[in-house]
C-alpha cells in the first residue's frame, strides 16, 4: 500500500506530497492520493490514485531517472508528443503530466493515465471463459483504435496483448506508444531488442527496408489467434525460428508471394526452408466462428501487399454487426513524430518540459511572459 513519508531532506515543496510504494519514493501533486502500486516494468512503477479535485481514479506511472538511457528517454518523449494529440475511446488517455520542481535538472517523470483494470495478456492467461462475443468485441475495439491511429499516419509497431488495457465492462484501450512512428519517418529501422518478436510481421523479421500500416495488421492477427486459442500462435525463440514457425502454419510461399522481400539473402532463406503444406486455422481453432477464421486468414498473410487493411477488416462480415462507419471519425491532424535520435540529454529534457507545460496552462502562460520580458 501507499505509505505517506516525510519529504527528502525535510524540505517541504508547495503543491507536492510524498509516499513510499515498493521501497520507492513518489513525489506527487497534492491533488492525487495514491491507493496502491499496481504494476512494475523496466521504466518504473505504476500506482492507482484518486484525483481529489474530480474524484476520478487514475494510474500514475513514475519513470525513474528518465534521462539515464537515451533510447528510453526518446520513447517517453515520443509517447508524450503523441498522446497529447490523440483522442479516441480505444486509445489510452494521458490526463496529466506532473510539473517537475526544477526545469533544468529534473530526473523523474510522472505520467497520469486513465485507470484500467487489467490487460489482454492477463485475460488470455486467466481461466475466464472467452465467448465468441468477447473475441469479436475485443477485436472490434482494437481495429477501431488502430484505424484512428493509421488515419493520423501513425504506426504503433509494438501491438501485443500486454499493450491492450481492459476494464471490467470489456472496454479496450491501446497503450504504450514508445515505439510508434509516423509512416513517413526516416529512421524506420527497429532494433532487435525492442519489438516483441512473437507479434512481428514477416517483412520486419526479413529486415525489409520499406514497411507500412500492414505491420500492425499482422500483430492484430497474432493477437486475434491468441484470443481464439489461449496461447501465442508463433512463439519463436529467435528471428529465424520465428520465420520457420510462420511458414509451418501458413505453408510454403509461392514465388509471387515473396517478391516483396528486397534482400536477396532473406529471400533465399525463405525459399530454402523445408516444404510445408501449412496448418489450416479451422483445424487449429475448431471452436472458432467460421467468419472469425476467414478474417484471421486475411490478416495473417505473408505478403504485406496482400494483407487486409484495418478499414477492410472493419467492413468484414465478422465485424460488420458492430461497425458503424458514420461513428468513426478520423484523427483531426496527421502527427509528425520525426525526432532527432542523436540529440543530447539537455535537449530531450527541454523538449519534454515543453510537452509537460501543455498540461499546465498557468505555467505555460508564466513561461511565455518571462520569455517576452527577456
Amino acid at each position: 500500500m501507499a505509505t505517506p513519508v516525510e519529504p527528502p531532506e525535510g524540505i517541504i515543496v508547495p503543491g507536492k506530497h510524498y509516499f513510499s510504494m515498493w521501497q520507492t519514493l513518489f513525489e506527487i501533486d497534492t491533488k492525487y492520493v495514491p491507493i496502491k502500486p499496481i504494476g512494475r516494468g523496466a521504466y518504473g512503477i505504476v500506482c492507482s490514485s484518486i484525483n481529489r479535485e474530480t474524484n476520478e481514479k487514475v494510474a500514475i506511472k513514475r519513470i525513474h531517472n528518465a534521462f539515464e538511457n537515451r533510447v528510453d528517454a526518446l520513447r517517453t518523449l515520443r509517447e508524450l508528443k503523441l498522446l497529447r494529440h490523440l483522442k479516441h475511446e480505444n486509445v489510452i488517455a494521458l490526463k496529466d503530466v506532473m510539473m517537475p520542481i526544477q526545469r533544468s535538472s529534473f530526473k523523474d517523470v510522472y505520467l497520469v493515465y486513465e485507470l484500467m483494470d487489467t490487460d489482454l495478456h492477463q485475460i488470455i492467461k486467466s481461466s475466464q471463459a472467452l465467448s465468441n462475443d468477447h473475441c469479436q468485441y475485443f477485436l472490434f475495439q482494437l481495429l477501431r483504435g488502430l484505424k484512428y491511429l493509421h488515419s493520423a499516419n501513425i504506426l504503433h509497431r509494438d501491438l501485443k496483448p500486454g499493450n491492450l488495457l481492459i476494464n471490467a465492462n470489456c472496454d479496450l484501450k491501446i497503450c504504450d506508444f514508445g515505439l510508434a512512428r509516423t509512416s513517413s519517418s526516416k529512421s524506420q529501422f527497429m532494433t532487435e531488442y525492442v519489438v516483441t518478436r512473437w507479434y512481428r510481421a514477416p517483412e520486419l523479421l526479413l529486415c525489409c527496408d520499406r514497411y507500412g500500416t500492414s505491420i500492425d495488421v499482422w500483430s492484430v492477427g497474432c493477437i486475434f489467434a491468441e484470443l481464439l486459442g489461449r496461447k501465442p500462435i508463433f512463439p519463436g525463440t529467435e528471428c529465424l525460428n520465428q520465420l520457420k514457425l510462420i511458414i509451418n502454419i501458413l505453408g510454403s510461399q509461392r514465388e509471387e508471394d515473396i517478391e516483396f522481400i528486397d534482400n536477396p539473402k532473406a529471400r533465399n532463406y525463405i525459399k530454402a526452408l523445408p516444404y510445408s503444406p501449412g496448418n489450416p486455422f479451422s483445424l487449429l481453432y475448431p471452436q472458432a466462428h467460421p467468419m472469425a477464421i476467414d478474417l484471421l486468414q486475411k490478416m495473417l498473410v505473408f505478403d504485406p501487399t496482400k494483407r487486409i487493411s484495418v478499414t477492410e477488416a472493419l467492413h468484414h462480415p465478422y465485424m460488420s454487426p458492430l461497425y458503424d462507419p458514420n461513428h468513426d471519425p478520423p484523427a483531426q491532424v496527421p502527427i509528425n513524430l520525426d525526432i532527432d535520435e542523436d540529440m543530447g540529454e539537455d535537449m530531450i529534457r527541454d523538449m519534454m518540459w515543453t510537452e509537460i507545460i501543455q498540461y499546465h496552462p498557468e505555467a505555460a502562460a508564466a513561461t511565455a511572459s518571462m520569455e517576452l520580458v527577456m
